[in-house]
């Protein structure tokens, strides 16, 4: 049977012209008959014994066909390479994230994936933003440049980011802060660069904002230009480890945190805290303060806790047992030699809404033991008052 389906198969075979499947068709039909039994065990020697043992000759005949024509080639290669997500080189890309620190960029990489929330270039060696750095990240909700050597940002550098809330700039060689940021901005932290001046319409555009770190900057009061917070409403400011030698008089007014620590502030003026009614917190420690005048605390009202250690206060502030909200008073440091019956609580009940939690006295030149126990009636108790011998 064999031998007959051969010679129809390929009755070129007697001619010396044979084509060329017919000839390996031949050599398989002939190996075919050589062999023992066909019922011996099955042994496969290769890739091609598993084909042709599981091909019948038609099939054969339309895989060569197929092979002649390049549609077998076609269904097996796939017609465009697989889609791979985009990720700057030597950067790790994942949930979103987009982390390139540590890498010694000097220049923000390409190639980054459209849809990125968290942007992390920090502790590189960035030297400017141009324009069209963040071009088409509409979806970043947070930058993070930090400690690199920026000096210039292009304009329109923040155009396309339409959605960020949160922008990382501290350790940067910035004289000023950045023109046009996002509108949608919240958080702002750009403390220790080399900003001096804070110009007019700095903050214009942007409305509701909760953080502005700004410290350590060689900035003075002559650097706050007019109008530079005009129209921001914001919650928490701090300028600490500046030059500044009084509260600056043009924050925004609706702050509740004002924090103005390690700086050269010798006096606390009445005026000084008319502007900012709304503050739950004032941090005034490690200043120059030697007086504070007659009244200046009144304005602060809602206020809970005051800040005013290690300054050259000699005496208790006046003010303080009308301040119905206070809660925390720091006054340790200073060179108060003094403390009155009547210096915290107001004489009478109902006076005052909160009592003291909290009530820092240690380390100046007065003796705890001559301070009349009366002196905390309004404390909420006695663990709330740090108290201790002055040592010189």
């Amino acid at each position: 049977m064999t031998r007959i389906s051969v010679l129809f198969v390929c009755p070129q075979v007697l001619t010396s012209k044979m084509p060329p499947h017919c000839s390996t068709l031949l050599l398989l039909c002939v190996a075919q008959l050589l062999s023992p039994s066909s019922a011996l065990p099955f042994e496969q020697k290769g890739f091609w014994d598993f084909a042709l043992d599981t091909m019948d000759s038609g099939g054969m005949m339309s895989m060569m066909r197929d092979m002649e024509e390049g549609s077998a080639i076609d269904d097996i290669t796939p017609t465009s390479p697989p889609y791979m997500p985009m990720c700057p080189f030597g950067c790790l890309c994942q949930l979103r994230i987009v982390q390139c620190s540590d890498l010694g960029l000097t220049e923000v990489p390409k190639d980054i994936p459209p849809d990125t929330k968290f942007l992390d270039l920090q502790n590189n060696r960035i030297t400017e933003l141009k324009e069209n750095d963040f071009k088409g990240l509409s979806n970043l909700y947070a930058l993070s440049v930090r400690n690199n050597l920026i000096s210039k940002v292009h304009p329109r550098a923040f155009a396309p980011l339409k959605h960020m809330q949160k922008l990382y700039f501290s350790k940067n060689l910035m004289t000023t802060i950045p023109k046009n940021l996002p509108a949608s901005l919240v958080e702002l932290r750009i403390h220790e660069n080399l900003i001096k001046k804070v110009a007019a319409g700095t903050f214009s555009g942007l409305g509701n904002m909760n953080c502005i770190e700004m410290g350590a900057n060689p900035i003075q009061n002559s650097g706050f230009e007019p109008g530079a917070f005009k129209g921001l409403k914001l919650n928490y400011l701090r300028i600490s480890e500046a030059k500044l030698t009084g509260v600056p008089k043009d924050l925004p007014e609706n702050l509740r945190e004002l924090h103005l620590d390690h700086n050269q502030i010798q006096a606390l003026e009445l005026e000084d805290l008319s502007r900012y009614k709304n503050l739950n917190r004032l941090g005034l420690g490690f200043n120059h303060i030697r007086n504070i005048e007659k009244g200046s605390l009144s304005y602060v009202s809602m206020l809970r806790e005051l800040h005013l250690d290690n300054n050259r206060l000699t005496r208790i502030p006046q003010g303080l047992p009308t301040m119905k909200y206070l809660q925390v008073v720091y006054l340790h440091s200073n060179n108060i030699s003094q403390v009155g019956v009547d210096d915290f609580c107001q004489r009478g009940f109902g006076m005052k809404r909160t009592f003291y939690n909290g009530i820092s006295l240690f380390d100046n030149p007065v003796n705890y033991w001559e301070v009349q126990p009366a002196t905390f009636r309004c404390v909420s108790n006695r663990y709330a008052i740090q108290f201790g011998n002055y040592k010189k």
